[in-house]
């Protein structure tokens, strides 16, 4: 098969996607540019999506074009339109009013001021402990860039399907139901976005995914004080917020600047949790300080929160959460999932006393 041919077979393929919101097929709608084949059968396409878009498209077409007869390999590089951000700063407007989402239960954001300091591996130790505890728990991954959870909960490769009603079904796994854009985008797949995308999929998140009726709905955010956070705290009433750090000052000083963020958008500040606090030796006992010491309880006191948890650094944990199994369920004895499980009690009983 020519390189012609196969091109002509991938457009074709291409053309059996439509796109519901203009009623055309993704070629003929403008979402599919730049198409490129190879003489070895490999295929790379731009697509563009707009806040409307559906974010499953892409996986769609990817999938579309590995099915056609010669291809070896399909990326899709996944871009915002053109005209998705302001040439200027427009005129100043009054944020919206965040809907109410009763059957979220209590909304709940964790985040950081920077990434690698294990906010994720709170966000989904915590949705585990209280779904252990018989709770409804529903965990919404926000870090639309470095999406984790779907492995760390043992779900990657799953998708979630569409209910004849056009609801998405979220994934299920360990009693709690989870929803990602990676469950709907390629690991590979590169996502160069703007914030009018990131703020699309958020609410899209929340008010077209079947949560059912949850106790918590956790959302675990991206690292900083980014669209995302805007985007969730303008879509629906959090209850609260918690910041994830690490014992030295240079990642507490980010983490400061994240509280910040939570007091600007009128977020209470449940409390603040420090991860890597510590090395235990497993032979002897003795704790080693790897990453400084205090910095957490340094930063609760400054800011009159509590400190949730001091989560010591052990291996077992990043073992587990890369075969998919939280520490609180797999290894509840170890002293990380001691401590995680701790925190989540302390979680549950601060916002039960916030009322």
């Amino acid at each position: 098969m020519s390189r012609e041919e196969l091109r002509q077979g991938v457009r074709a393929a291409l053309a059996s996607i439509m796109d519901p919101r203009s009623g055309r097929d993704i070629v003929a709608a403008g979402m599919v540019t730049d198409v490129e084949v190879d003489d070895a059968g490999n295929v790379r396409l731009a697509f563009v999506l707009k806040p409307d878009d559906p974010p499953q498209l892409p996986r769609e077409a990817r999938r579309a074009v590995q099915a056609v007869s010669g291809v070896v390999s399909a990326k899709v590089d996944v871009r915002a339109a053109p005209g998705d951000a302001p040439a200027t700063t427009p005129k100043a407007v009054p944020a919206p009013t965040p809907r109410q989402f009763p059957h979220l239960g209590t909304v709940l954001a964790i985040s950081s001021g920077k990434g690698g300091v294990g906010k994720s591996t709170v966000s989904v130790n915590l949705a585990a402990a209280l779904a252990a505890q018989g709770f409804k728990v529903g965990l919404m991954d926000a870090d639309i860039y470095g999406p984790n959870l779907p492995r760390m909960l043992g779900v990657i490769g799953q998708e979630p399907v569409i209910s004849p009603a056009r609801r998405i079904l979220p994934l299920e796994a360990h009693g709690l139901k989870v929803m990602s854009i990676g469950s709907l985008i390629a690991r590979d797949v590169a996502t160069i976005w703007r914030g009018p995308i990131i703020t699309k999929i958020i609410t899209q998140f929340l008010g077209d995914v079947d949560w059912g009726q949850l106790d918590y709905f956790l959302v675990d955010l991206p690292p900083g004080t980014g669209d995302a956070q805007l985007s969730l705290v303008q879509s629906v009433n959090v209850a609260a917020g918690v910041i994830v750090t690490t014992p030295q000052e240079v990642a507490v000083g980010d983490a400061l600047r994240g509280a910040k963020m939570f007091e600007k958008v009128n977020v209470p500040l449940l409390g603040i949790v420090e991860n890597m606090s510590y090395f235990q030796c497993a032979h002897c006992g003795e704790r080693t300080h790897i990453f400084a010491a205090g910095g957490g309880r340094r930063l609760a006191e400054e800011l009159g929160a509590p400190l949730l948890g001091e989560i010591p650094l052990q291996e077992i944990v990043q073992e587990l959460a890369e075969q998919g199994q939280p520490v609180v369920l797999a290894a509840p004895q170890s002293p990380a999932g001691q401590a995680l499980l701790a925190m989540a009690d302390r979680v549950v009983s601060a916002l039960k006393a916030r009322g």
